[in-house]
């Protein structure tokens, strides 16, 4: 059984103009199809909406019910893959193996020197305490 994520997107509250599109319910749903197809290029699959309560604060001492408009998406986890996830297993791997019969020591071109950097100001010792005897 495959397993799924899910997005929660609240709905659009108002249809949008656009050309040829000429009566308030015509921009509704036009906006709802873009808003649906927008999710599914990047994957998602339209499963429901539903109509949820929300408890909000109404002035400084009362609370109020708001009931809100959600749109539920599912995609396969497997699709889910971050940019990153892929990247890092499709990546050689960092690390050199060394091949059989040589040594573990390392090569002298891969060993690095301490090199000051120019632009780096000099810092003197200070002095030596003398000591008492």
């Amino acid at each position: 059984m495959p397993a799924f994520e899910y997005k929660i997107c609240p709905a659009p509250l108002k249809g949008k103009k656009a050309p040829g599109v000429k009566t308030p319910e015509a921009r509704f749903a036009h906006t709802i199809e873009a808003f649906v197809n927008s999710r599914a290029a990047e994957g998602w699959e339209y499963i429901r909406s539903d109509i949820l309560p929300s408890e909000e604060r109404q002035g400084l001492t009362s609370s109020q019910t708001v009931y809100r408009t959600l749109m539920v998406f599912r995609r396969p986890v497997e699709a889910a893959l971050s940019t990153a996830d892929v990247v890092m297993a499709e990546a050689p791997s960092m690390v050199e193996t060394a091949p059989e019969g040589s040594t573990s020591e390392p090569r002298p071109e891969a060993q690095t020197q301490d090199t000051e950097k120019p632009d780096a100001p000099e810092v003197p010792t200070p002095p030596a305490r003398p000591t008492q005897t």
